[in-house]
Formats: structure tokens, sequence, C-alpha cells
């Protein structure tokens, strides 16, 4: 017999029970009886990827359905660990109002007139309180995109003076990376150059208070967006155009983008 889905007006209540259904040995999904903490993670990398593409958009109705995706990951994982017996979807709803609560003294105890620079600040204060380590780099996501994990590393580290004192240091470090790669004489020095160069090219867009990663994004849906432009002025395939044709057809793209 079929399970009887939750009654309409849905709610976060509605979402818990269709997951729990889903997840029932006696009528549910084998799919999702199927999966664990370890399968559903890249589905919740993608799905805040999803959000934040809706969001650079400005499509509201995306991005409506897309916090609806990565809410439902919320509420898989959640599922997992009841199962499990280690928490349930309201001990995170308790445990993440008790953070923001905890961390905002200003707002739920005594104002003090911070700023939001400020609030940042006593914000990272209170996680490395929480976290318990002595050690600054500590509890920097490991999973996070390589550009913004490199930028928050650098933040972290700058915090206790382990920084440049402006931007002319990252691009002095950016031109001696770029000869160290060029005498770089293996493959396996050239890859350790490489990462300190792009290392350092977030450093100097850390000191521009340019978020490296938001950066680079633009820049792939640029080339995506000329390359195209490229593509419809040839009129045919790329693999019969020269080089110096590519090239023309590129700089044509470039000015009608501008």
């Amino acid at each position: 017999m079929p399970l009887k889905p939750p009654a309409a007006p849905h709610t976060l209540s509605s979402l818990a029970q269709i997951l729990a259904d889903l997840r029932n040995p006696d009528g549910g999904c084998p799919w999702d009886l199927e999966q664990t903490f370890a399968t559903i993670a890249p589905y919740t990398i993608e799905e805040a990827y999803e959000v934040a593409d809706a969001i650079e958009r400005n499509d509201m109705p995306a991005l409506k359905d897309e916090l609806g995706d990565l809410l439902l990951q919320v509420v898989y994982h959640s599922r997992i660990a009841e199962e499990r017996a280690a928490f349930a979807l309201g001990d995170v709803v308790a445990a993440v109002c008790a953070k923001m609560i905890r961390r905002h003294p200003h707002v739920y105890a005594t104002p003090d007139g911070r700023t939001a620079d400020g609030q940042i600040i006593a914000w990272e204060d209170q996680k490395a309180a929480e976290r318990g380590s002595a050690r600054t780099l500590d509890g920097v996501a490991l999973a996070l995109p390589a550009l913004q994990r490199a930028q928050k590393l650098q933040k972290r580290a700058a915090r206790v003076g382990f920084d440049w004192p402006d931007s002319d240091g990252p691009k002095a470090k950016i031109a001696e990376e770029l000869t160290e790669l060029s005498e770089a004489q293996t493959a396996a020095e050239r890859h350790h150059e490489l990462g300190d160069l792009l290392f350092s090219v977030v450093n100097l867009a850390r000191h521009l208070d340019i978020d490296a990663e938001a950066a680079l994004r633009d820049a792939n849906s640029r080339f995506q967006h000329r390359f195209a432009l490229v593509e419809d002025l040839a009129g045919a395939a790329l693999t019969d155009a020269s080089l110096a044709q590519l090239d023309s057809w590129w700089t044509e793209a470039k000015a009608r983008e501008a």
C-alpha cells in the first residue's frame, strides 16, 4: 500500500516527513534508502552553487527553487543522522538558533555600537573560542573551492599580523613566483611553483578587497560568452580557421561585448 503524503499546506515538518517516508524500509524509495552522508554530500555542494548562480543571475523564481533544493539537503542529512540516533532536524535548528544568539550579543544582550567590520572580527573570535583550538588556521574547511580556501587562510593569518602592509607585497611576490615557475625543471617543481603563484594572486585579490573566487567565476562567464560570439562570427567549425583569424574574431567579440 502506498504511503500517504503529508497534507497541504506544507511546512518544514512536511519535508521532514517526506524524507522519513522516502527512507522507510517498508514502502520507501530504493534509491533514497541506499544513500549515506558521503553519497549525498556532492549534491549538497552542487545545490549551494546553484543557489549562488541564481543570485548572480538575479533570478528570483530560480532562487526560490534552488533554496528549496538546498533545504532538502539539510533535511536529508538530518534524517540520516536521526536514523543513527546521532541528532535530528530539531537539534540542527536548535543548535543554529543558539549559535546565532550567542554570536550576536550586541543584539540580544548588550548593545555596543559595533560596526559591520567589528562584527566580522567578533564573529571570528567567537568561532575560534568555540573550536577550542589555539591554531590560527584550524577550522578552514578542506572542501572549500581552492581559491576561496586560500583567501580564508590568508585572512586568518592576517588577523595575527602575518600579512603584507599593502598590495605592493603581493605584486612583488607574483613576479617572484613567475620567475621561479619559469625556472622550474621538473613537473613536480612546476606543480609546486604554480600553486605558489596562484596563492600569491589570491593574496593580491584580498589586498584589493576582491573576492578571488567570484572574480574567477566572472572571468569564466566572460570567456564563455565571448567564445560563443566567436563561434557565431565564424559560422563554421573553428578548427578550419587560423589562429590569426580566431584572434581577430576574439577581438571583435570583446568589442561587441563592450
